[in-house]
């Protein structure tokens, strides 16, 4: 969104994303957003409050989310606005991914 931005085709991406029925935001705070990137997908997030589903995967417990959007303000109101309305599915096992590795069949043998 910030390229976009930055080459003057958001409002385009912004009406993209609008006609979503569903919106995916997979690995969410695997990199950190700067203030922009932040303000942006805020954007994003409000405009699909109450009216598109939105997925959103993530490792990361909702208190560790400052450390994500860097502004305690937008993350509560980001917050506020996901979990309203929401299911939260918990997985409390180890990563499939992890389990299925080389790497650990390797180290137990």
């Amino acid at each position: 969104m910030t390229d976009a931005k930055a080459d003057g085709s958001l409002t385009k991406l912004l009406k993209r994303l609008s006609k979503l029925d569903l919106l995916i935001c997979d690995e969410w705070g695997y990199l950190p957003f700067d203030a922009e990137g932040s303000q942006l997908l805020f954007q994003v997030i409000a405009d699909c409050y109450e009216k598109r589903s939105l997925i959103i995967t993530t490792n990361i417990e909702f208190s560790k989310w400052n450390g994500i959007f860097y502004d305690d303000q937008l993350t509560a109101a980001l917050i506020d606005r996901l979990v309203h309305h929401s299911h939260l599915i918990v997985f409390d096992r180890d990563s499939w991914r992890f389990e299925h590795s080389l790497m650990k069949d390797s180290a137990t043998k």
